[in-house]
């Protein structure tokens, strides 16, 4: 009887467990409580969250890039455009001012050339007349030197063609052999650059 009794609570204490896997058996009760007595598991076979796929970002991404790069485009256009016509505004301005500055300069030798023709017709003395006229010559190469004009200066300098032109060749012997011997007409620079060559006989 005893043996007997202690089977009888054996198969009661197994009651509602599954043999397989020592689990509670779903047998006469619900399921959801299997879920609830194993830590919620049930849960994790949940469907996860629809993403956006990386494709779509990444094209936003670019075309985001792409209207930067133009919008800097267009901006480094206008500017430029700007740049350009102010620039162009600012060559022909100076154009102007330093024709004009040139012409002011000139004004008072030209008032002394007319001044000289006058007193030529009414004097004959003739020291008077030639001073009078070195005197407009020296004022004329004092108003182009205040605008950065200079008299090249070559006769008895070794011929260089990057100021004079060789317009004739004279037999001067070994020793003027190269050298300048005459200048037929007078070069000038502006600054450092050559304005006008001089014109020049050159010795052989």
């Amino acid at each position: 009887m005893k043996a007997e009794k202690f089977k009888n609570e054996d198969v009661n204490a197994n009651e509602g467990f599954d043999d397989r896997d020592g689990y509670p058996s779903c047998e006469g009760q619900p399921c959801a409580n299997v879920a609830d007595e194993t830590g919620g598991q049930a849960d994790t076979m949940a469907e996860p969250a629809t993403e956006e796929p990386a494709e779509v970002t990444e094209t936003e991404r670019l075309a985001s890039e792409v209207a930067e790069w133009k919008d800097k485009y267009v901006r480094l256009q206008a500017e430029f455009d700007n740049y350009r016509k102010r620039t162009l505004k600012e060559k022909m301005e100076l154009v102007e001012t330093g024709g004009k500055d040139v012409l002011l300069a000139m004004l008072p030798v030209r008032d002394d050339v007319e001044r000289a023709v006058a007193a030529m017709m009414k004097t004959e003395d003739l020291e008077a007349v030639r001073q009078g006229v070195q005197l407009i010559a020296q004022k004329f190469t004092d108003a182009l030197k205040q605008r950065g004009v200079t008299q090249i200066e070559v006769v008895g300098a070794d011929f260089d063609e990057e100021v004079a032109e060789a317009v004739a060749r004279f037999a001067a012997g070994e020793e003027q052999r190269g050298k300048v011997i005459d200048c037929v007409q007078t070069g000038y620079r502006l600054g450092e650059r050559v304005l006008r060559f001089a014109k020049v006989v050159v010795g052989e």
